[in-house]
């Protein structure tokens, strides 16, 4: 597969590109105030298409309670400078995730959607963070009242492999 970006592409997610081992800090209650983390292992391999205007992120998520595979897919709106990410997981193959929507500053991505949990109308907001591009990470958040006050309820730690 052709891996060079085509002139204009943007360079934020080219930290990605490759293998990753991938350690995963889950919150078992979410929303409701609790507390109680699960970690587990995971691994993730990246490749750039579009030309370096997306990428493809193939992940194996090794639960405690089983393994799952899905895929990151992100591509880059160059009219609007910013980036879409979806996500399919295997465990429902059928439906893609409302895309998150945002755009990098300084090494730090912050990207947002308007999405449904549990029948509840809430915010998302994705923050992956490349200040140190050998070993990013990425959290993902809910807001229950609009943005004003955040849960974050999973991290993801990368090491390149």
């Amino acid at each position: 597969m052709l891996q060079t970006n085509a002139p204009g592409a943007p360079g934020d997610f080219d930290f990605m590109i490759g293998q990753w081992s991938v350690q995963h800090r889950r919150l078992k209650d979410i929303l409701n105030g609790g507390d109680e983390w699960i970690e587990f292992k995971g691994e993730s391999s990246t490749l750039n298409t579009l030309g370096g205007f997306g990428n493809v992120e193939d992940n194996h998520l090794h639960f405690p309670e089983g393994s799952v595979r899905a895929k990151a897919i992100r591509s880059y709106n160059e009219r609007t400078g910013q980036w879409s990410i979806w996500w399919l997981d295997g465990r429902n193959p059928g439906v893609m995730d409302t895309p998150v929507v945002g755009e990098f500053q300084d090494g730090v991505g912050r990207f947002y959607a308007d999405e449904e949990y549990h029948g509840e109308a809430i915010k998302v907001r994705f923050i992956w963070d490349a200040t140190d591009p050998e070993q990013p990470t990425w959290a993902q958040a809910f807001s229950k009242d609009g943005g004003e006050s955040w849960e974050t309820n999973w991290e993801m730690r990368f090491t390149r492999l």
